[in-house]
């Protein structure tokens, strides 16, 4: 008998577990391709873009100094002497550690801009699909392109991209 009420026992809560487990609503998004398609971003991505290109341009222009440099100092280092070619190269190594500060600056100053241009797009983004994911009924709202984060997409999942979408209007 004490064995036949353990056994009921377990069926109910195993039965309300399924229950409870069925009730939670799932949905998915794929953040990286809301954010992709946000008019904002790419606006944010012309912007990183011409930003980009006044780098690269004024690196272009330091290589090709040093490199002219270079070719001019090698052309008369025979005739130039010692202590002249000594002052040469030191010149050189500067001009070369100045070009990687410049590389490195500008990467710097990319990034920094970068994360100054998508953190309010993504803040954004995140409010629409709380409000979707809320206004659907849904406990949670997982990315569904962050590795790690999904092992199964169920086929009961709901997709609130278009809706996230439609939300931010666009």
């Amino acid at each position: 008998m004490k064995q036949f009420k353990t056994l009921i026992i377990a069926i109910v809560l195993f039965f309300g577990a399924q229950v409870a487990t069925a009730q939670t609503k799932v949905g998915h998004i794929d953040v990286s391709a809301l954010m992709t398609t946000m008019p904002a971003m790419k606006a944010a991505e012309a912007q990183l873009t011409k930003l980009r290109e006044g780098y690269d341009t004024e690196y272009k222009k330091l290589v090709a100094e040093y490199q002219t440099k270079a070719a001019q100092y090698q052309k008369e280092a025979e005739t130039a002497g010692e202590l002249l070619n000594q002052t040469r190269s030191q010149e050189m190594q500067d001009m070369g550690t100045r070009i990687q500060k410049y590389q490195t600056d500008a990467d710097k100053s990319l990034q920094d801009k970068q994360i100054e241009l998508q953190k309010p797009l993504y803040e954004k983004a995140l409010a629409a699909i709380k409000k979707v994911s809320d206004a659907k009924g849904l406990s949670y709202t997982i990315d569904a392109t962050s590795p790690g984060t999904v092992l199964n997409i169920g086929a009961g999942s709901i997709d609130i991209l278009a809706d996230v979408k439609k939300e931010l209007g666009f």
